[in-house]
């Protein structure tokens, strides 16, 4: 690969990572049509390989991906040329922007996009599970195997979802539209579900060689404030938005400069982000003035818990447990049940951790690897290096992060 073309395909990954979501929002909105705009917006990205180095960078690359995209599907409508609403679909594309001539200036660009494509793919038609992994595929841009560890499944099992939820969209003519303000509620819990899930993806990386993944974090947090400006009054999205921004406030201490993670208890709590932590404190605050807790805001509870601790020594975990088992009644979780059960482990003790750990669904947990992770370290505290070592290597070989293999990798040393 000769250097200038090295160039242009780190500068289309680039592109890619930073708006691809984004586009494919807007081309969905303008196309009705996910798969159409996904095969448009793959096109765009091969032509960016192939041009590229060849006419020189555009001057707005984002721009110039999205008005080539726009124009393959324009030709794609073309050659179909079959029903009304497809020719419809073409004339509201039309005109689009030629990306030679003006470096690919997006006309009618719609602030948030993204944002009211995710409020469109929650529609009440599609399966709770299936609308929030569509909108994780398609908008956040997260992939199968991602998604798939999310939701505890196995990555052909999502696979196959996903290709069933596309079909059901296109076949039943499902809109891409966004409800009117007065109906937005409806779908305000799939919506913040979403958020959280690409926020958790970007805290926690299921893959790569980085821990965290920060462009992620940061489109999290940004719509969720989007999402405050337009719900002003509602608990639970004060709560999701408190409960990142805590999180967030640990972005710096859980990652070395080597890029070795940093356990809770070992992080330096003198480099967590104090105007952050006073910002989520406020929004918690605001939250629990307008009512019954929700999930989010038991979550943001939780965290809060952790962030008014001056040290790890003094953090409540009989609190944290409490909160947990309110949590489970709540919003009921094998992942709930989990951090429930860490958390009595360290209010009562590792035999209690253990109790409470082989209580679990052992058939949904198996193939999670912060299971065996909370099995290890209960069994060290216990002295059980032997078991530990086992259950260490279990969770190595569930885990494709590199930073977390870092880790487990240097525990396992730990107990030999």
């Amino acid at each position: 690969m000769s250097t200038s073309a090295a160039d242009a395909a780190e500068r289309v990954a680039a592109c890619f990572r930073a708006d691809a979501g984004r586009t494919l929002a807007t081309l969905s909105r303008a196309v009705g049509d996910i798969g159409l705009a996904e095969d448009a917006l793959q096109d765009a990205y091969l032509a960016a390989l192939q041009r590229w180095p060849r006419d020189g960078f555009p001057a707005r690359p984002s721009a110039w991906i999205l008005a080539t995209a726009r124009n393959r599907a324009i030709d794609r409508l073309r050659r179909e040329r079959v029903g009304r609403e497809k020719l419809q679909r073409l004339a509201a594309l039309e005109p689009a922007p030629d990306p030679d001539a003006n470096d690919g200036e997006a006309p009618d660009a719609v602030p948030d996009d993204r944002l009211s494509l995710i409020f469109a793919c929650c529609h009440p038609a599609l399966g709770l599970e299936a609308r929030i992994a569509l909108t994780l595929r398609t908008l956040a841009g997260l992939t199968v195997e991602e998604i798939a560890d999310a939701f505890l499944v196995p990555h052909a099992t999502m696979a196959q979802r996903l290709v069933r939820v596309k079909r059901k969209i296109r076949e039943s003519a499902i809109p891409f539209d966004v409800p009117p303000a007065e109906r937005l509620p409806e779908r305000l819990a799939d919506v913040c579900a979403v958020l959280y899930l690409i926020f958790n993806e970007g805290y926690a990386a299921s893959s790569g060689d980085r821990l965290v993944r920060r462009e992620l974090c940061d489109e999290a947090i940004r719509l969720a404030r989007v999402l405050l400006s337009l719900m002003p009054h509602e608990p639970e999205v004060m709560g999701l938005l408190a409960l990142m921004v805590y999180h967030d406030s640990r972005r710096e201490a859980r990652v070395r400069a080597d890029g070795t993670l940093v356990a809770l208890p070992d992080q330096d709590r003198s480099s967590w982000n104090r105007a952050k932590i006073d910002e989520a404190n406020a929004l918690l605050a605001r939250a629990n003035r307008l009512g019954p807790p929700g999930s989010y805001q038991i979550q943001a509870m939780i965290a809060f818990a952790h962030a008014s601790a001056p040290s790890a020594d003094a953090v409540d975990w009989h609190g944290i447990a409490e909160l947990y088992g309110h949590l489970e009644r709540v919003a009921p979780s094998p992942v709930v049940a989990l951090n429930h059960a860490v958390a009595i482990g360290f209010a009562d003790g590792p035999e209690a951790a253990l109790t409470a750990l082989d209580a679990l669904p052992g058939e949904t947990l198996a193939s999670y690897h912060l299971y065996h992770v909370a099995r290890a370290d209960a069994l060290v505290r216990l002295h059980r290096t032997a078991e530990a070592h086992a259950a260490y290597r279990a969770a190595l070989a569930l885990t494709e992060n590199a930073a977390e293999q870092a880790y487990l990798r240097a525990k396992m040393r730990e107990t030999v």
